[in-house]
């Protein structure tokens, strides 16, 4: 890969990931106090991510993959997503609010497949190749975190200015993808059926029982997930913590520092502790928000923040390596395809109309919560999944010495 499509490419990664953390993290805050949003409003909103993700498959498998270049796809997305981004400046009560939102996150989610498929095609050994071009979108959710903290736009609540940042650079990478290198459709003249786009084609997997009991898992760990990506931010704000964005992205760094570090632990650990350690780092992280507080309880609080590279890269990294060695060349992308769409779709959107309720249930004033019940609670299922999962899982299968085994950077679908 020449130095020029290089640049490019990293380039894009950077914006795909700056866009979505720009307006993503904060947004929960901004709904609150702007809006004046509820907690079941609040999740409403987030959950329009898993629905996004539970269609951008179709769009991906209907259009992206049989008719138009992916980088052509991608820079009209972005275009519309600027478009959208900007109007959301200008929404003053939620009930406009949340079909703009609907609409950007069913135009955005495919795009994180898009960027993939752009990169890919470029490579010779993505398995080499592709970790140093994705580094740069987790880069980019790392650096807007830390723009609007240093900004102070949570304190002057002015986070009004995240969606606006958020589309100028929606309309760069719109641009900019016009200039990338031609990918296109795959399958052009081919027939695509339903089980095709939602990796139906996998699901003899289920019939290994130690799979089954991973799935399940899966799912119901990512309701206690909704949690932490709906509320965190207006829970750190409202407890006085300083630029709780920037300091959020503190979880950024630590996946990355975690990544690098998931060979030697595979070896030395195999899956199932490698699944359970993640599972329970979820349940140690709701603990220490539980408990903390800005004074004296600040470095619980950090503490939680900082396990992200656990909980990320232990349970959902160490699952699609897991998935990927049980499915074989064969059904490797239908595979991938079926857990993601099951975890961020299924199971995010079932924990995002979980926990709307519950905050609400737990408010105390206008601008208060009784944080330490909220958090107890998908502490609570998070530990019930793990117990789940430590009595029935049984495949203790060092992965490591399983052949074959290749482990790359995770699809930028199922990363943040």
């Amino acid at each position: 890969m020449n130095l020029g499509i290089r640049v490019k490419l990293s380039t894009m990664m950077f914006l795909e990931f700056f866009i979505w953390g720009a307006w993503f993290v904060t947004m929960g805050t901004y709904l609150t106090v702007t809006l004046k949003a509820t907690g079941t409003q609040n999740a409403g909103a987030y959950a329009t991510q898993s629905l996004g993700a539970i269609i951008a498959p179709f769009v991906i498998g209907l259009i992206a993959d049989k008719y138009f270049s992916a980088q052509k796809i991608l820079g009209v997305l972005h275009l519309l997503g600027a478009a959208s981004l900007y109007y959301a400046t200008t929404i003053t009560d939620f009930d406009k609010f949340y079909p703009n939102i609907l609409f950007y996150m069913i135009i955005y989610m495919p795009t994180l497949a898009l960027v993939n498929s752009v990169s890919f095609k470029q490579m010779k050994n993505p398995s080499k190749e592709f970790p140093w071009i994705r580094v740069f979108g987790t880069f980019g959710w790392i650096v807007a975190g830390i723009v609007i903290g240093l900004l102070g736009w949570e304190k002057s609540g002015t986070l009004v200015l995240t969606f606006k940042m958020a589309a100028v650079a929606s309309l760069i990478l719109g641009l900019l993808s016009f200039t990338l290198p031609d990918t296109p459709p795959v399958k052009k003249g081919q027939k695509t059926t339903f089980g095709d786009i939602i990796g139906l084609d996998s699901i003899g997997l289920l019939k290994n029982r130690s799979y089954l009991i991973f799935f399940l898992a899966s799912v119901a760990i990512c309701v206690p997930l909704a949690f932490y990506y709906n509320f965190t931010n207006p829970f750190l704000n409202e407890v006085g913590v300083k630029k709780a964005a920037g300091v959020q992205a503190m979880g950024q760094v630590s996946e990355l520092a975690f990544m690098a570090a998931m060979p030697l632990l595979f070896v030395r650990f195999g899956v199932k502790k490698m699944l359970a350690i993640g599972m329970l780092a979820w349940v140690l992280r709701y603990i220490f928000f539980a408990y903390g507080d800005a004074g004296s309880g600040y470095w619980m609080l950090i503490a939680g923040i900082v396990m992200h590279g656990i909980c990320y890269d232990f349970f959902f990294v160490t699952g699609q390596i897991y998935t990927d060695n049980l499915a074989g060349e064969r059904f490797k992308s239908a595979a991938q395809g079926f857990i993601t769409l099951a975890t961020y779709g299924v199971g995010m959107l079932i924990g995002s109309y979980i926990s709307g309720p519950v905050v609400d249930k737990w408010k105390i004033s206008e601008t208060s919560h009784n944080w330490q019940s909220i958090w107890l609670i998908p502490a609570g299922i998070a530990a019930v999944v793990l117990i789940f999962f430590l009595l029935f899982f049984k495949d203790r299968t060092s992965m490591a010495t399983k052949p074959g085994l290749d482990i790359e950077e995770p699809s930028a679908q199922t990363q943040i």
